[in-house]
């Protein structure tokens, strides 16, 4: 089967290329927009206890339908993948705008993530299509920038809309940013024809079912274990047991299946597995800065809201400013030694925010953001571009969808893992506490220091010793996190990856639906 490539000239690719950055902005900024609104919608539909699933649902929907839609993009193209994406996505907005309890707008927010899935892979596996391998770079940039710079708005948006309109209004401004995109693409992204194969492809749907289950137990698991009932209940171990089961059950299915959804290969590939664990590890990390370092900024240095959000934000201005210019350092040392350098330098800077003077200026977490993202996007876009150019268009979905799951699934690990860690240090400080009846959990302390008046001066100062020691504990976790991410990179990626050199990669490239895939028969490669 041909290589195809979206488009081909700069002129055709730009209405693409704004589609794919307006898709990207919905899938990063309804993950986060409804953060700041929940005491609205609580209020308007009630359902406090299980509010938490408007985040766990989305993020669950969304992580669990990668492999799928990988496999499908692969299958039957790129552009009706994100087609049904974005309708699906819409569909979901619309009906979160109309939900009439929280019931519905918890199974919304879902059918919104199954839409999201479908945005977050096939956007990342176009942007490869769409550009060879020098000017990949520069697209991947572009697409981090929207997709942090949308995650840190979405907070800010949300409390905006919710607090001076109407909490519906997150889910209805998607609805004509996503009919641009979806008439954009409609429009103006054209997929070279390919030879109808043979035989009809054969979709590999108990794959795709055992893939979807197992995954759905197993976030369901991480996210809500601590939170709605304790690690060691039967609901966790219960939930873990069966994932587990699942889990053994989706490998023989799939060794079974013709043409799998989750094919062997992405595991037997010394780069892909590699870049799998290392964007995973990356994943786990993360979770530190997002999750905590908001709550570090109010309850340790007394910041509002905005001003904890900007410290948190700073990362986001050298992250694709250090991801556009990765190309030159890799493109004289490689993808592998380019990643362990970005990695390497995030492993420092982590261990370095434990010794930040208590309780410090605002600029300090701020400096060491700064400094975090540039090193994060020195690592994650040398080994995206440099996966996506190991395989041909024929693999590059399924490779995309399984780098960008690893990183999803690394996140939901994180945030479990590091929420035990941050309230077992908490409860261990308050043992020790100098008043009785203070909470147990970081969210309630939280909660507690934003009262001038709910405790004495001297238990709110340590309150506050408690959370620094907490959040210092989790950082130092997210260290560990970064040098697993190197150790994957050192034991099990290859000196130099097998990059595959497309003729489109030269300035007199020919026609794109004669480039080689990686599966037919002499592609051209180059070790980077």
């Amino acid at each position: 089967m041909p290589a195809a490539h979206a488009t081909t000239t700069p002129r055709g690719r730009r209405p693409v290329v704004a589609a794919l950055m307006l898709g990207m902005a919905l899938a990063a900024i309804d993950g986060t927009i409804v953060s700041t609104a929940v005491p609205q919608i609580v209020g308007d539909l009630g359902g406090f206890t299980v509010f938490s699933w408007l985040f766990s649902g989305y993020l669950l929907a969304v992580t669990v339908t990668l492999p799928l839609y990988g496999k499908l993009s692969d299958t039957f193209g790129r552009k009706p993948v994100l087609i049904a994406g974005i309708i699906l996505f819409l569909v979901g907005s619309l009906l979160c705008a109309a939900a009439w309890n929280m019931a519905a707008l918890i199974a919304f927010r879902i059918v919104q993530g199954l839409g999201g899935g479908a945005l977050q892979g096939t956007i990342q596996t176009i942007a490869a299509d769409l550009y060879p391998l020098k000017e990949r770079p520069r697209i991947q940039a572009r697409l981090s920038t929207v997709w942090a710079t949308s995650s840190v708005a979405g907070p800010v948006a949300g409390g905006l809309l919710a607090g001076y309109a109407d909490w519906r209004w997150i889910f209805l401004i998607n609805l004509p940013v996503g009919a641009v995109a979806l008439w954009l693409v409609v429009r103006h992204l054209q997929e070279p024809s390919r030879p109808r194969p043979a035989t009809r492809p054969r979709v590999d749907w108990a794959g795709a079912l055992a893939v979807f289950a197992t995954g759905a137990l197993l976030l369901t698991a991480l996210v809500q274990g601590g939170v709605a009932w304790p690690w060691f209940s039967a609901p966790s171990l219960g939930l873990f047991g069966a994932s587990a089961l699942l889990a053994a059950l989706t490998v023989v299915i799939e060794r079974r299946a013709a043409d799998p959804i989750i094919p062997g290969w992405v595991w037997r590939r010394r780069t892909i597995a590699s870049v799998n664990l290392a964007l995973g590890a990356m994943g786990l990390l993360m979770v530190a800065p997002t999750v905590f370092l908001p709550t570090y900024a109010q309850s340790v240095l007394g910041l509002g809201p905005i001003a904890a959000g900007f410290v948190l934000s700073v990362m986001t201005l050298s992250w694709p400013v250090s991801a556009a210019f990765s190309d030159r350092v890799y493109n004289r040392i490689g993808f592998r030694r380019t990643a362990m350098l970005g990695m390497g330098a995030a492993l420092l800077i982590l261990l370095a925010f434990p010794l930040l003077p208590y309780p410090g200026e605002a600029w300090h977490p701020a400096l060491l953001m700064l400094l975090l993202g540039a090193a994060l996007g020195l690592f994650q876009l040398p080994l995206i571009v440099g996966v996506q150019s190991t395989v041909g268009w024929a693999e590059r979905g399924t490779t995309t969808a399984s780098v960008l799951f690893c990183r999803q699934v690394g996140q939901s690990i994180g945030a479990a893992l590091f929420g035990a860690i941050a309230n077992g240090v908490l409860a261990t400080r308050l043992l020790d506490a100098p008043v009785d009846g203070l909470p147990g959990d970081l969210d309630a302390v939280a909660r507690t220091l934003e009262d001038p008046g709910a405790v004495s001066s001297a238990a709110a100062e340590y309150l506050r010793r408690a959370v620094d020691a907490a959040v210092d504990h989790v950082y130092v976790g997210a260290a560990g996190a970064a040098a697993l991410a190197l150790l994957a990179l050192i034991t099990l990626a290859p000196r130099r990856f097998p990059v595959i050199t497309e003729p489109s990669d030269s300035p007199t490239a020919p026609d794109p639906a004669a480039t080689p895939t990686a599966s037919e028969a002499a592609p051209a490669r180059q070790d980077r």
